[in-house]
């Protein structure tokens, strides 16, 4: 079972949320401040976070942008609200997903396992150019002009996703049900800011993109280049 790390200041939620995920197999280390969760970090090697966004002192937000500078390790937030203002601030920050509190344990572990198989989901194996983009499905990486693309694993499975099916379009809810595994009427905020941040770092010039197109109306493709 994965090493978890729950960074979470409300006790009852942090030890409820413990509880539940070590009963399942677990191992879990709490945090019950930003600071100490990323303290941890270096000690305890979690292979997934799962990060409350009103943490007193350093916030959910700036302990994932923390995170994300140097590593993609999953990023799952709590938040006690689906429609916050955060939420988004915290997608585009580099979180994979977001789970509205209280949510049950077994709701949780099925998110966990969602995000954790996005990095052991290759597809078809083989190494594939799209334009400066190099794609290895089998190792799990991303290249671009040579030079070894940092992807969250939300943005490597969209990538993977999308280029797997060039020029076919996708709606926001099937991206949801494909990349996110979340049944019918998920967030597509999850998807917008995937993309967003998937952009960023893949195109040229992220307002005018080659590889991830909007298709108006509709949702997104892969290609073709321009």
């Amino acid at each position: 079972m994965p090493r978890l790390l729950l960074i979470e200041d409300d006790p009852s939620v942090r030890e409820g949320v413990e509880l539940g995920l070590r009963r399942r197999g677990h191992e879990v280390r709490a945090a019950e401040t930003g600071e100490a969760g990323l303290a941890a970090l270096k000690t305890f090697q979690p292979e997934l976070v799962l990060l409350d966004l009103m943490l007193p002192g350093i916030n959910g937000v700036q302990v994932c942008r923390r995170i994300r500078e140097t590593s993609q390790l999953p990023i799952i937030m709590l938040t006690a609200r689906g429609d916050d203002f955060d939420v988004v601030v915290g997608l585009e920050a580099g979180a994979d997903d977001y789970i509205v509190k209280p949510a049950r344990t077994e709701v949780i572990e099925a998110r966990i396992r969602a995000v954790l198989r996005r990095l052991s989901d290759p597809g078809r194996p083989g190494l594939e150019f799209h334009g400066e983009l190099a794609l290895d499905r089998a190792g799990l990486t991303a290249a671009k002009s040579g030079e070894r693309l940092a992807l969250a694993p939300s943005e490597l499975k969209l990538l993977l996703h999308l280029s797997a099916h060039a020029e076919q379009v996708f709606s926001r809810q099937q991206l949801l049900e494909s990349v996110w595994e979340h049944s019918y009427h998920g967030d597509a905020r999850l998807v917008d800011a995937c993309v967003r941040r998937l952009r960023n770092k893949i195109e040229d010039v992220a307002g005018s993109p080659r590889y991830i197109q909007t298709v108006r109306g509709f949702g997104y493709r892969f290609g073709p280049l321009r």
